[in-house]
């Protein structure tokens, strides 16, 4: 595939992605934010499994394409959902912990998926991988947080 082709791809990717994290609030006014978090993930994840199995680069795209429509809806649900439920004067070190987080699964992941990459045979193992190892944390947020309600969702 050209380049230009890819990095097109990828801008519309990027651009459902930020429209997925947009529509995030109405999602999250209709069943909750754990809810949100949670079951638009599972399904952003089973679909970036299944990208790598599908027969033709046209199915994979699309794949792609569908799993970035709702892949970001959890980010702004989650950064609520913490500023809600953390203490006011507990908010910045909550807001630093995640924050560091996310980005040491960011920095350290490349080092992992980057020899699978370099192996034809081992390919798709980054996408199993990701996909599986999120959908286990999005399960374990879940039936961990699932009874801990912000004050707005309260009634």
């Amino acid at each position: 595939m050209e380049p230009g082709i890819l990095g097109s791809i990828f801008f519309g990717a990027n651009v459902l992605a930020g429209l997925s994290a947009l529509t995030a609030a109405w999602v999250a006014s209709k069943i909750g934010l754990i809810r949100t978090m949670v079951f638009t993930h599972i399904p952003s994840n089973i679909l970036l499994i299944l990208v790598p199995l599908m027969p033709t680069l046209p199915l994979a795209i699309t794949v792609l394409l569908l799993r970035f429509s709702i892949s970001q809806m959890d980010v702004p649900t989650r950064q609520s959902y913490t500023m809600a439920v953390v203490s006011p004067d507990e908010r910045s070190a909550a807001a630093g912990i995640t924050g560091i987080a996310r980005t040491t699964g960011s920095s350290l992941s490349p080092v992992i998926a980057g020899p699978l990459m370099g192996s034809a045979a081992l390919l798709s193992v980054p996408f199993f991988l990701s996909g599986g190892i999120k959908i286990i944390y999005d399960l374990m947020l879940y039936r961990n947080f699932k009874t801990i309600k912000p004050p707005e969702e309260k009634k």
